[in-house]
């Protein structure tokens, strides 16, 4: 039998390290492309203001590029020595991306970056422009691969279980990089990492013009952060609804548990704006719905329903038993692969096998679960409702708080109004809202999947390695010091990094900036 410990624990280590690990990267994808906007004014205006500006907001890109890729480096290897048999049995298709990405992506960054911090001096300024805007494209090419192997294990298209290798193997490559699901996430991912640089941008801005520091800095900082916020801000809650979308069509018990719908309504279903999900006796209490806005935002129409989960899990039982029929065919096949009857049986129900694997989790052989198990396992492939409710509307309520602040900031920064004190207050305290967003974000992503490594293909404790609970303690322990003292450090830099400020002995002091007046260059 399995032990289920050992999975807790693996999925605990792998959401450790994932969670910290992503710290660091939407400040990094938003911030690439916050120096090459700042550093474009710089070549046209030719004002060393400009260059002065680019240059600190580099400083704390460069602190964040370096402890994003030492803690995803940790993530990659986990796949083997945490989950080995994930590895072995879709690895064809999920490690061709994480590849792409490290020869393409990686790598593309690892050039120019050293290019970037140390070639102001040697290179002309539209060469170290354009060096800027390839680490800034080979960040965002990063994360696009890895959310495309991400989003395949949302949605596992381009790829078919091969019974003679007993392996998942990739039957169109075209279809896995175009998922859908891959460029909703990615689209999505990636603005959120814009608003995340947008916010920390103007919060230490906000910093410096509450103390009168750097002001004529801060201003144009400010000015940036809030153009770029506003339009990311706005482009993460419209990707958001594609997001939502595609789940309707890929992920039906995902976007029920979000909204905690227990059973389907008639269509066009209303979004659930606050109430308290049970799973004891599967209701929402004290349900305050607003009507048409859920059906209408994840099927673009008033006449089609949202699943709800009842009849999911009613789904799910049918396929489990249609699941237990293709292990028994599967069977057949390893005992004798000359067996053309049981190899087109199998194909009948090939789509079902992930779905009889399910059983394993009760009884070794799935042959021999008892109606009881089976609608058990139905009912494993309900995510955590209460938490899926919580953590979708903590994420939704400050995606449209950011699109508040930001439309603030502009219109402040276009009248001139940058040091309008009560907002500026706002602003810092505004800091930690998009990582608290992001980070819900992924759990929403992740425990939303559940009971699946891969949907519908692979559950997530037939992945697990076969490691002992004290290793996984220690490995656990270790990470998180080793975690915490880079947590630490990081910080600390930053910190080290606002305080000294932007200018050096060498620079211009501080440009002033009079009320409607440009400042002197």
């Amino acid at each position: 039998m399995i032990d289920l410990a050992v999975v807790d624990l693996s999925r605990l280590q792998f959401a450790l390290t994932a969670l910290y690990h992503f710290l660091f990267v939407p400040l990094t994808l938003g911030l690439s492309f916050m120096l090459v906007i700042m550093e474009s004014i710089y070549v046209m205006t030719r004002r060393p203001i400009w260059r002065t500006i680019t240059r600190f907001w580099g400083v704390l890109f460069g602190i964040n590029f370096v402890l994003g890729v030492a803690t995803g480096l940790t993530m990659e290897f986990q796949f083997g020595m945490n989950w080995s048999y994930y590895s072995h049995y879709v690895g064809d298709i999920f490690g061709a991306p994480l590849a792409i990405e490290g020869l393409m992506a990686f790598f593309l960054e690892a050039t120019f970056v050293g290019l970037m911090f140390f070639g102001w001096d040697k290179l002309p300024r539209v060469g170290h422009l354009f060096v800027t805007f390839m680490v800034a494209l080979g960040t965002n090419l990063s994360a696009l691969w890895i959310l495309v192997a991400n989003g395949w294990m949302q949605n596992p298209v381009g790829a078919a279980f091969n019974p003679d290798t007993m392996r998942m193997e990739v039957v169109d490559f075209m279809a896995v990089i175009f998922n859908p699901v891959a460029q909703a996430k990615f689209v999505h991912t990636v603005s959120a990492g814009y608003v995340c640089a947008a916010v920390v941008v103007l919060g230490i801005s906000a910093f410096y013009l509450l103390k009168g520091q750097h002001v004529g800095f801060a201003k144009r900082s400010m000015t940036v952060a809030a153009a770029f916020g506003l339009l990311s801000s706005l482009s993460v809650v419209v990707l958001g609804d594609e997001s939502g979308y595609a789940l309707t069509d890929n992920q039906k018990m995902k976007l029920a548990a979000l909204e905690a719908m227990w059973r389907t309504e008639p269509a066009p279903a209303g979004l659930t704006a606050f109430g308290i999900p049970s799973m004891e006796d599967r209701h929402t209490h004290f349900e305050v719905k607003i009507p048409y806005v859920l059906g209408l935002i994840s099927t673009r129409s008033i006449d089609k329903p949202v699943i709800g989960i009842l009849e999911l899990v009613a789904v799910a039982e049918d396929r489990i038993e249609r699941g237990v029929i293709a292990v028994d065919a599967l069977e057949k096949v390893k005992a004798d692969h000359t067996d053309m009857a049981a190899r087109a049986q199998f194909e009948t129900v090939r789509n079902d096998l992930g779905y009889g694997l399910l059983l394993k989790r009760y009884v070794a052989d799935p042959r021999q679960a008892t109606p009881e198990q089976i609608k058990q396992a139905a009912w494993d492939t309900v995510p955590n409702v209460p938490l899926m409710f919580w953590v979708f509307r903590i994420m939704a309520g400050i995606g449209f708080l950011m699109i508040g602040l930001f439309a603030t900031a502009f219109v402040l920064c276009t009248l001139r109004k940058h040091e309008t004190r009560w907002f500026l207050r706002l602003a810092v305290l505004a800091i930690p809202l998009p990582w608290i967003a992001i980070e819900s974000g992924w759990l929403l992503a992740e425990v939303g999947r559940q009971p699946w490594a891969v949907e519908g293909v692979l559950p997530t404790f037939l992945g697990a390695s076969s490691l002992t609970v004290p290793q996984l303690w220690t490995t656990i322990i270790g990470f998180t010091v080793l975690y915490g003292a880079l947590a630490v450090i990081e910080v600390g830099l930053i910190l080290r990094a606002v305080k000294k400020g932007p200018f050096n002995q060498h620079d211009i002091v501080d440009e002033p900036q009079a009320e409607g007046e440009p400042a002197v260059a």
